[in-house]
């Protein structure tokens, strides 16, 4: 039954907004299964979220808020769950991050790797460092712009936003941890779990922005934070115990109020209009509530 369940919230989750990801998703089908079991599994999960897609032609120039109102909602119920968290970026998205933090109402460690060899933040081996020290059980990242094929990250136009983008599937792939991605376009970092052919042949640019970085568990989705979504939702299903604390923040109510928050505070833009907006990826509210109000449905 359980197994149903988290079937159809995948399905949901995995509604395609206009990117064509049908096929994408048939591939990573049962992913969201698997990456809800193998935290649910550990007896004691130390989750560590990578996330932060710099747009640097935004106005102004900000991180985007796909994937950062997807990590309050993790974060808030990760934390209330009982679970360790800690959460990093790169220095260009490290003040919409810290909103996002704020937003979830927990405390939880930051780690921020520098934009630049030398620059503000920790070095990339130094994280990789804290996260092995703290003993962290699962990598998760949700929209974050992961290495093409060709070495470079790219945005969703192809352009190479190296300038702008530490490696961090660096950090991803840096430790024993289990490794979980969510994702929308074929660029994020975890898409390299799926053959180069697949996101070529049905995403725009496919062939040029296709991420090389794999991840165990791949989930994607219509977009990045109901893929957040759709991973509380399916712990719930299995953690029955902990499923209020899991679930708490998933309300078409809070997540308005999150989003608003980091995008005044991040800031954070919508990456497609490229400003603060209550929209994510050019899609109204309404349109993201009435998915929200699928998964809640689903479990309900």
């Amino acid at each position: 039954m359980n197994t149903d369940l988290i079937a159809h919230i995948e399905k949901a989750i995995a509604t395609d907004v206009g990117r064509s990801i049908d096929e994408l998703a048939a591939m990573a089908s049962g992913g969201l299964l698997a990456a809800a079991k193998s935290i649910t599994n550990n007896p004691a999960p130390k989750i560590g979220i990578i996330t932060g897609f710099f747009i640097p032609h935004a106005t102004p120039p900000a991180a985007e808020n796909d994937g950062l109102v997807g990590t309050a909602h993790m974060v808030a119920g990760f934390v209330g769950a009982g679970f360790a968290v800690r959460i990093t970026t790169d220095t260009l998205c490290e003040s919409a991050l810290r909103a996002t933090v704020a937003a979830s109402g927990a405390n939880v460690p930051i780690d921020v790797v520098q934009h630049k060899p030398g620059g503000n933040g920790t070095s990339m081996e130094g994280v990789i460092a804290a996260w092995q020290d703290a003993g962290i059980t699962h990598a998760i990242s949700i929209e974050r712009c992961g290495l093409s094929h060709d070495g470079k990250p790219r945005n969703a136009r192809g352009d190479d936003i190296s300038a702008h983008t530490a490696p961090l599937d660096e950090l991803f792939l840096g430790g024993p941890w289990d490794t979980i991605a969510i994702g929308d376009g074929g660029n994020e970092i975890g898409m390299g779990a799926l053959d180069k052919e697949i996101i070529s042949k049905n995403i725009k640019n496919g062939s040029t922005i296709a991420c090389r970085t794999p991840a165990k568990h791949l989930i994607v989705a219509g977009v990045s934070n109901w893929g957040a979504w759709g991973l509380l939702a399916a712990m719930a299903t299995l953690l029955p115990q902990k499923r209020v604390e899991l679930t708490a923040t998933l309300s078409p109510e809070k997540e308005l109020e999150m989003l608003r928050h980091i995008n005044q505070h991040g800031p954070s833009v919508d990456g497609m209009a490229g400003k603060p907006k209550d929209t994510v990826d050019g899609i109204e509210f309404e349109f993201h509530e009435k998915i929200l109000k699928q998964v809640i449905d689903i479990i309900s």
